[in-house]
């Protein structure tokens, strides 16, 4: 238990390196970790004082807690306390490797953000044009 793996060629050698496996088995109330950002956090010691309760640590024991940590919004100071808890670095093999798909959502949701704002623009002036030609129809009349 515990056993770190540092074969890793372009990596710092004092870094230690965990597989997903090895982190799997920290999943107690005794011995709490979690993974956030591929970054390995010893928390058992904070369990306790957690202000979100120490339930929510033990629900991610053991595993990757990334996607609920920036759920919940922490603030600069709580990642800051982080690095107290720090014990090394997720393996190189069990990092996920999905940057292409957010690169599509970020291309995508960019893509599609002038149409947000452009269609309703030209629904607007459209309303607006039509509202000036029927005010002034009814005057001249």
């Amino acid at each position: 238990m515990g056993e770190e793996n540092n074969t890793e060629t372009n990596s710092d050698p004092n870094v230690k390196y965990y597989t997903l496996e090895e982190i799997k088995q920290h999943n107690t109330s005794k011995n709490t970790w979690l993974i956030l950002h591929d970054k390995i956090y010893d928390v058992t010691g904070f369990l306790e004082e957690h202000p979100g309760g120490e339930e929510v640590l033990l629900e991610q024991a053991g595993g990757d807690a990334t996607e609920s940590f920036e759920d919940v919004g922490h603030s600069t100071d709580a990642r800051e306390m982080l690095q107290q808890f720090f014990v090394g670095e997720l393996h190189m093999n069990d990092r996920k490797k999905d940057s292409s798909k957010d690169v599509l959502i970020t291309t995508s949701t960019g893509q599609s953000s002038w149409t947000t704002w452009l269609i309703p623009a030209i629904a607007a002036a459209i309303v607006g044009l039509m509202y000036r030609f029927y005010v002034l129809e009814n005057r001249s009349s």
